[in-house]
């Protein structure tokens, strides 16, 4: 069943020519191989792809080489790359060996990070499409040119007719500049890549305990007794990842359990194996605590003492037997007892999940249910347990925290008058002048619409439209969307338009747009997926190696990028073309009215430092640039466990600060490794559950029952801190005199550790051992939310239409400014003509859209074709052959033409496609309509082409792990 990619026929003459010509380059294909990991699955494919092994062609250095530090761009592990350069030319590099997290390990994508840097085929000058021809413009020339039809559509229709769409591939200061940018312009119509691959682990996770982020670690798996994996496929997703995981199962003898619907390159390493029917997650870990409760196996003080609501739980759970998980999932009861037995048996142990748990329209009711499983377990707060959320692009957790959301400002603060008179006090701004920057919704009169308790509705304060459904804020009847027009500029910012599903009413979007603008190193399929003559805008922006800046690891550290090489060609910084774009719209003084610009870069240090006097709710203020940058010289010092430095200057800190780092830098807080863990001080990294969530609920006491971090001076629950709490205290005589006067701004008594810019509410808490958010219960009940416990309900596109009387979807509801569908599609039978469940997932080889490693010669050689997997079983009932071309059709008509792969790591009834492929449309060809020189090596059809609509109930997260299609011949 792990058949490689490939058949072991000879593939040259299937070879497209543009390869063909990389071929004849001198490319040292077996270094790559060793160097990345894959030399022995990686060197049986030299045959198969066709291609030949040809001595490397070096280049002599001239001189002394010198080195620079830097972290690989493809997901979140946060591998450090070591370049080598010879006179300021990037000429060679080695993974990091000091490194906790790679340990001198890469992956494919990761030993080839300097090909991205180099590629040929990047955008190399600006710009646009005229007559249907790509014409170069000026850096002056282009920004003027766009500025000003975006002041014009602005001047017309309102700011939120520009779409400010950012990117996980940002810095920590390129997102927070970006989002502080947004603000500026006056929209909250920001998104990014976040929003449809862990915006429900977000809202699920912060929901339950308090911070929506990964609670351990990678380093920390070691100490897990067993592994739960359930959505995620690390082996090809996040290579280095998994040898963390094989330490733990090596040296602990821990049982890795994977759950998925697919038998993945990660399952071939499980001790146990379950196949579930996709989208029936929820259902799966309800019959795995099943028997948990039926055995009496939880961790009953736990959840006394710290969990609300799980008497609410075990009554969902009880209609979950044996026999009615097997009839919604597929998987045996027997299976289940044995794996609930074997979590029961070997504790602490971890859950990890990744997309194949959040891309669901149920993926907050999800990510809740593997949160809930953890808390039963008692495995919470503890070293070698958590909830292990593996994120995908290098920054996706970084510009999370920071801000780049349509619902949020940096440190998920929110969109409410509160959060922003935050962050007017840590810019300098006038709140007022902030506020004029905004549209007020209008009704269908040219009224100011008013909310339910008749007050001025400003759509500062209301949630812009996601990522997810752009599309339909350029598409959707202008009187159903709760602003005041339609989406007429499109900003796709480091961003992969064929990662999102509805590629066919996508490009009829892109079509309908006034001006479509794209800022990338590549062009992306933004530039060749619609049938546009003019109107269309390329701006080449510099990779994170031709600049500075931190990064956040999937395990909440910071890491610092030094800057390799200047920028190459005419790309610049993201950063340098914020400024340029500030400057053209009048607000550059007030956007660096506290950072300083040379020759119009913004000092990215001083972004930084900005950051950290606003970011309090998570503790993003102790991790000032220099701590950073010493951490990274440092790397040798820290335990490759734990992450703590064992003496040398960063002697006590976990590696890259992981937030909350609390405090300003001078506090000198370690930054917490796991969160949650009260068996440390709050000092030295020990942390609580927040509270979130109130003091009580239906009566029932929500802070936590007699127990508490080490050191803590309150021995009980407390709630979070307010100036007024350290009065009833008595400790607010350990404030310094200026540390009040902050306090006063802030709003003196009822000011609360969110907002005192001093971080003295901070502080007094720390030194009293204190966690400042409060010591509480976690919540396994989310009242807020549709389902306050998590439900399984069946996806919009479902071939088991016996199960949607028993467990429908929602009602139609409005969402995000949009009306959003659920019963209206779910309510019609797609099965008949429909009957093969389709699910996405990763490759290796590729990332992402896939622009930026399909581009790059080493990859591209590995994997030349985008292929669909069917199972024998169903090949053969359509008559289907391995290799054959086939039509993949999506239960809305969308269709894609690809390869068959006949394998049976898909289940009968369900197929598997990979998301990194583009360049083709419904079968055909895009390569002629990329500018000349820019088209990536490896074309191939989206699989989103042929993935339909469903988005979460709570983030709009798309559904793409469970739709309908059919397959057929082409």
């Amino acid at each position: 069943m792990l058949r490689k990619k490939t058949s072991g026929v000879t593939r040259q003459a299937q070879r497209s020519t543009i390869l063909s010509q990389v071929a004849e380059a001198k490319v040292d294909r077996r270094a790559f191989l060793r160097g990345s990991g894959l030399a022995i699955g990686g060197l049986a494919l030299v045959g198969a792809t066709g291609g030949t092994v040809t001595k490397a062609a070096a280049q002599a250095a001239t001189g002394a080489l010198t080195t620079a530090k830097s972290v690989c761009t493809h997901c979140s592990v946060g591998c450090t790359v070591i370049a080598e350069l010879d006179n300021g030319v990037w000429v060679g590099q080695e993974p990091g060996f000091d490194s906790p997290f790679n340990l001198g390990a890469h992956c494919a994508k990761g030993a080839s990070v300097r090909e991205h840097a180099h590629g040929e085929r990047r955008l190399k000058y600006p710009m646009k499409k005229e007559g249907g021809v790509w014409k170069r413009m000026s850096w002056d020339d282009a920004i003027n040119e766009i500025g000003d039809k975006m002041l014009q559509v602005r001047e017309e229709s309102g700011p939120d007719s520009v779409y400010w769409l950012g990117s996980a591939k940002h810095s920590n200061e390129q997102a927070y500049l970006f989002r502080k940018f947004a603000a500026y312009w006056g929209s909250n119509n920001v998104d990014h890549q976040a929003r449809i691959c862990h915006s429900t682990t977000v809202a699920g996770v912060a929901n339950t305990w308090g911070y929506g982020a990964m609670t351990n670690s990678y380093n920390d798996i070691h100490k897990s007794k067993a592994i739960f994996l359930i959505g995620g496929n690390p082996a090809e997703a996040h290579p280095v990842s998994l040898m963390h995981i094989l330490k733990a199962k090596e040296e602990n003898n821990a049982p890795l359990i994977v759950c998925d619907p697919r038998f993945t390159r990660t399952a071939a390493h499980a001790d146990e194996y379950v196949r579930l029917r996709p989208g029936t997650d929820v259902a799966l870990v309800w019959g795995i605590l099943w028997h948990i409760f039926e055995n009496g196996w939880e961790d009953r003080e736990f959840i006394r003492t710290r969990v609300w609501g799980m008497d609410q739980i075990r009554d969902e759970v009880k209609k979950w037997t044996p026999e009615e998980t097997e009839r919604v999932t597929g998987v045996p009861g027997s299976q289940l007892e044995r794996v609930a037995r074997t979590l029961a048996n070997n504790r602490p142990g971890t859950v990890i999940w990744c997309m194949g748990g959040t891309q669901h329209t149920t993926g907050n009711n999800n990510t809740r249910a593997y949160c809930v499983l953890q808390l039963a377990l008692g495995n919470m707060g503890v070293s070698g347990g958590g909830t292990n959320i593996f994120r995908g692009h290098d920054n996706v957790q970084g510009a999370t925290d920071l801000g780049v959301l349509s619902h949020d400002l940096p440190g998920y603060y929110g969109l409410a008058p509160g959060a922003w008179a935050h962050w007017a006090r840590v810019w300098g701004e006038d709140l007022d002048w902030l506020k004029g920057r905004f549209a007020m919704l209008l009704d269908a009169d040219g009224n100011v619409a008013k909310d339910k308790d008749g007050n001025d509705r400003s759509l500062m304060n209301e949630n812009g439209i996601p990522v997810s459904r752009w599309i339909d804020g350029v598409l959707e009847d202008k009187a159903n969307i709760e602003q005041n027009d339609n989406v007429r500029v499109m900003v796709l910012w480091g961003h992969a338009p064929n990662s999102q599903t509805r590629g066919a009413e996508m490009k009829t979007a892109m079509e309908k747009l006034d001006t479509l603008v794209v800022v990338d190193p590549y062009p992306t399929v933004s530039a060749v997926m619609h049938d546009r003559t003019d109107g269309v805008y390329l701006l080449p922006a510099s990779t994170q190696f031709e600049t500075r800046g931190s990064v956040t690891a999937s395990n909440r550290s910071l890491q610092w990028r030094e800057e390799i090489v200047a920028p190459v060609f005419e790309s610049l910084p993201d950063q340098t073309i914020i400024a340029k774009f500030a400057e053209k719209f009048g607000f550059a003084d007030r956007l660096f009215r506290n950072i300083a610009v040379e020759n119009g870069e913004p000092v990215v240090e001083d972004i930084t430092r900005e950051f950290n006097r606003g970011m309090w709710t998570i503790g993003y203020t102790g991790q000032s640039p220099e701590r950073l940058k010493l951490h990274m010289a440092n790397q040798h010092t820290f335990d490759k466990t734990t992450l703590r430095a064992n003496g040398g200057p960063c002697d006590g800190d976990f590696y890259g600060l992981p937030w909350p780092c609390w405090g300003t830098p001078e506090l000198n807080h370690p930054g917490t490794a796991n969160l949650y863990d009260m068996s440390l001080p709050v000092s030295k990294g020990g942390l609580t559950f927040r509270a979130r969530f109130g003091v009580e609920r239906d009566g029932q006491n929500l802070l936590a029952e007699g127990v508490y971090s080490q050191g803590s001076e309150i021995q009980d629950g407390y709630p979070e801190f307010t100036m007024q709490m350290l009065m009833d205290l008595g400790w607010d005589s350990d404030l310094t005199d200026d540390e009040r006067a902050a306090i006063e701004v802030a709003g003196g008594p009822k000011a609360n550790w969110k907002v005192d810019l001093s971080g003295g509410i901070q502080r007094v808490a720390i030194k009293h051992e204190c966690a400042p958010f409060g010591n509480a219960k976690a919540r396994a009940v989310v009242w807020t939310f549709p389902d306050p416990v998590p439900l399984h309900r069946e996806p919009l596109y479902t071939n088991r239409r016996d199960l949607v009387a028993d467990y429908p979807t929602y009602d139609d509801r409005r969402l995000y400014r949009l009306p959003t569908l659920y019963a209206s599609i779910q309510q019609k039978d797609f099965s008949q003509e429909y009957p093969i469940i389709l699910t996405s997932g990763r490759l290796v080889e590729y990332e992402g859209g896939g622009d930026e490693t399909r581009s790059n010669p080493w990859l591209a050689e590995l994997q030349q074709d985008m292929f669909v997997e069917i199972n024998p079983r169903d090949a053969n009932n359509l008559g289907i052959r391995d290799r054959q071309q086939v039509w993949v059709e999506g239960a809305e008509g969308s269709a894609v033409k690809v390869m068959a792969m006949i394998t049976e790591r898909v289940g009968a009834g369900v197929a598997f496609m990979p998301f990194h492929f583009g360049g083709h449309f419904q079968g055909k060809d895009l390569r002629s309509n990329y500018p000349e020189g820019a088209d990536p090596y490896v074309l191939g059809e989206a699989s989103n082409t042929a993935q339909t609509y469903g988005y979460d109930s709570v983030t709009l997260m798309q559904e793409t792990k469970c739709t309908l299609c059919k397959i057929s011949a082409a």
